[in-house]
């Protein structure tokens, strides 16, 4: 069965698009994060996979006059086997735009400790998808490489999976999560 994409989000990847492509002009009049407009906001929703199923409290805000997008996530498992007790995973992340390398760039500070630093990689416009490779992890053996993949349903809803892969290793999906947007 195909999948279908919203046209609101079409012309959103559309924006996006436009946007790499001013990347490397300074005019200041054009808004390099008309795309990235389509998060901001609150979002909740559900996860599941490695951890465990999960529900999920996110947010996106532009932040520093406008120069940035910060994102709190806030992920709570169920207890499992694995985890008796259940656990809370926090991250908050920053979406900037590297004017110099022409690209945007998504540092992830995890309440672990990991500090995942990634590059958009890919843009698909005809699924309406945004995937994000890690060029940088903190304090994870070498060798280890992290993927985030936003896959946008409509303007209201996203789906997330983050992937790891080990050194040497393919990714393989360590979570999904499901987001809707929280109207107000």
């Amino acid at each position: 069965m195909k999948e279908t994409v919203c046209h609101k989000c079409r012309i959103l990847l559309c924006f996006l698009g436009a946007a790499f492509l001013l990347l490397d002009q300074t005019n200041a009049a054009e808004d390099v994060w008309s795309l990235f407009r389509f998060f901001e906001g609150k979002w909740e929703g559900t996860g599941a996979g490695e951890p465990g199923n999960s529900t999920v409290h996110r947010e996106y805000q532009f932040v520093l006059d406008g120069g940035f997008l910060l994102v709190k996530n806030r992920s709570t498992y169920l207890p499992q086997e694995k985890s008796p007790k259940g656990e809370v995973h926090e991250d908050w992340g920053v979406f900037s735009r590297d004017r110099l390398r022409k690209l945007f760039v998504l540092r992830q500070f995890n309440v672990e400790g990991f500090v995942n630093q990634y590059t958009i990689d890919t843009l698909r416009l005809d699924s309406a998808t945004l995937v994000f490779t890690t060029e940088a992890i903190e304090n994870l053996r070498p060798g280890w490489r992290a993927r985030e993949t936003y896959k946008l349903l409509h303007e209201d809803e996203f789906i997330e999976t983050f992937e790891l892969a080990g050194p040497g290793k393919q990714f393989e999906v360590y979570s999904e999560t499901h987001l809707q947007r929280v109207k107000e």
